[in-house]
């Protein structure tokens, strides 16, 4: 599914939505355990993860309420974590940390950003109201365009 096309049906917009329930997991499994298990980190980088897996979770939380509009069912957290425990293994260090911070960030941010074009150039009729649909997705990007900058300060501050 390519979001460098319309969105042509509320079949495909759900798949969309839903891979940025995906997306917002991954991030938030990593953060939070990033968060919980690196022994070490400054309080203000724990602090910083602990603030990503909150926001990814109210993501998560804002588009399963779109999905569940176009009545299409989403994989449960506790699935998304553990493949991605099992799965991704980021460096243990700061720095590792924070490229994989800062990684998850700028990917949720272009995923949204596109998909807020594919919405916009489609002429589709869908089954949520469209304005709602681009404020939750334009809301949503603009948060973590503020994550991606909070990841890059503290990286510039050398944590």
């Amino acid at each position: 599914m390519s979001l460098t096309v319309p969105v042509g049906s509320d079949h495909q917009l759900a798949r969309l939505l839903q891979t940025g329930i995906v997306l917002e997991e991954v991030v938030e499994a990593r953060a939070a355990r990033h968060a919980r298990e690196i022994p070490g980190l400054e309080e203000d980088v724990r602090e910083m993860l602990a603030a990503a897996a909150e926001e990814s979770a109210e993501h998560r939380r804002r588009l399963e309420e779109l999905v569940d509009e176009l009545d299409a069912e989403t994989i449960p957290f506790e699935e998304i974590e553990t493949l991605v425990e099992a799965q991704y293994e980021a460096d243990e260090d700061f720095d590792g940390v924070l490229y994989d911070q800062l990684c998850n960030e700028e990917t949720a941010y272009k995923f949204y950003d596109d998909l807020i074009d594919a919405v916009e150039s489609s002429d589709v009729r869908f089954g949520v109201d469209r304005e709602r649909l681009l404020d939750a997705l334009a809301s949503i990007r603009e948060e973590e365009a503020e994550g991606v900058e909070e990841v890059t300060r503290l990286m510039e501050t050398g944590r």
